[in-house]
């Protein structure tokens, strides 16, 4: 039989576990991985020990024995404890994983009686690995590098190999025309000045963002006077600035250039579900004799993408 039957969901009909497995594929585009940045977190016991937990959240985890398994929907509820064995003489890097061990495909187990997903422990991996080493179904959570000799798993011996199966991004692509002239800057110290006559922009930071890609073009940016020599960039909050870049300008005489400064900054916490200021700014540098300055012919556009990672 090549075609099911009857599609999901129709009145009367039965539907195999199958077909419900191939839907959760079809809505998660085919990936895996946990389903938000915090889900399924392994850290250290609260008082270290020889156990890590794993904390509660969601994912979807891809079959792996046959092309047409489908994907599986997982959920852990609560904190989960999950035991690590002790080191000897050498050093060993273990990987804790959510498994999937459906009897359809593998093994015997019962459903009505045992535990069809649950974490694992695969014992002795690279030292560098971040996938599940063989073809077993299950996604990787954390690789333990735990030193010779230790029973006390800390939060310093875990790395975190989680993935995200569909980190949500958000996208914005803002503009700004200053209404006249700003007050030129012009000096040597390389002391940064905003452009008076830009206030920037107001950001709402998602709550689950954990980086953000900013470009800010300025097209275009005025020179005067002399040959100006300094530094462009942007402030985004109290605590977060773009990578600056040269502004050298060898003319005299009033000219324009399109002047682009970009970077990817991680979130803060703090920062996360609250609006944080974007605007740019400029510096004159040793040796500047120049000015520069925004005006009523300047545009200014702010594309900034934020992205979820785990965290």
């Amino acid at each position: 039989m090549a075609l099911f039957p009857v599609p999901i969901l129709t009145n009367g009909a039965t539907h195999s576990a199958q077909q419900f497995r191939m839907m959760v594929r079809d809505l998660v585009s085919g990936a895996e991985g946990i389903t938000q940045g915090t889900d399924l977190k392994v850290a250290q016991l609260g008082t270290p020990g020889t156990s890590v937990q794993v904390s509660d959240g969601s994912g979807v985890v891809r079959g792996r024995v046959s092309a047409f398994q489908g994907t599986y929907s997982v959920c852990n509820i609560g904190a989960a404890t999950v035991p690590i064995a002790a080191t000897g003489a050498s050093g060993r890097s273990d990987m804790v994983i959510l498994r999937i061990e459906d009897p359809e495909y593998e093994g015997n187990r019962n459903p009505e009686t045992d535990q069809i997903n649950f974490f694992q422990v695969i014992s002795g991996v690279s030292s560098s690995a971040t996938t599940i080493p063989d073809g077993r179904t299950g996604i990787p959570l954390a690789r333990i590098d735990i030193p010779a000799s230790t029973s006390t798993i800390t939060n310093a011996m875990i790395k975190d190999i989680r993935q995200i199966a569909n980190p949500r991004r958000d996208r914005q692509q803002l503009t700004f025309s200053p209404a006249g002239t700003s007050t030129s800057i012009n000096n040597t110290n390389g002391v940064y000045t905003y452009f008076s006559t830009v206030p920037g922009w107001n950001i709402a930071i998602p709550d689950w963002a954990t980086t953000v890609c900013v470009r800010i073009d300025i097209a275009q940016i005025k020179y005067s006077v002399a040959a100006f020599t300094g530094l462009l960039r942007a402030t985004f909050g109290a605590s977060l600035t773009l990578q600056p870049v040269i502004l050298d300008d060898n003319q005299t005489a009033i000219r324009r250039q399109v002047a682009v400064v970009a970077d990817t900054l991680t979130i803060p916490a703090a920062y996360r579900g609250t609006t944080q200021l974007l605007r740019p700014q400029a510096a004159g540098t040793t040796g500047n004799v120049g000015t520069v300055a925004v005006d009523g012919s300047t545009t200014l556009i702010a594309d900034i993408e934020f992205v979820e990672a785990p965290r």
